[in-house]
């Protein structure tokens, strides 16, 4: 678990990631990401959009175990993430540690 926040957190800080289902949601319909990751309490529709257009574009997925602000503060944000794309990891292993 420890390793997937740690994760999350170098991408955001060194690499691109897309915060937000809807933006998040509009990537995978454009096939762009290599990795999505869906907090656990996401609403159903979201958890579903993003597996339905990850599936279709090949795109990893990963249901983040904790909540939405669990998933916010990880990424240092004052809000909820419900959703967020990694485009590129910059420092972070978290491709490598999913293979």
């Amino acid at each position: 678990m420890m390793d997937v926040d740690r994760g999350i957190r170098v991408a955001v800080d060194t690499g691109d990631v897309i915060l937000g289902s809807e933006k998040s949601i509009q990537s995978l319909k454009l096939g762009k990401g290599q990795l999505v990751v869906v907090a656990a309490n996401a609403p159903e529709d979201i958890i579903e959009d993003v597996e339905y257009y990850a599936n279709l574009s090949e795109i990893p997925s990963i249901i983040y175990d904790g909540t939405s602000v669990d998933l916010g503060s990880v990424c240092g944000k004052p809000f909820t993430v419900a959703t967020l794309i990694v485009n590129d990891p910059g420092d972070s292993t978290i491709l490598d540690d999913l293979r």
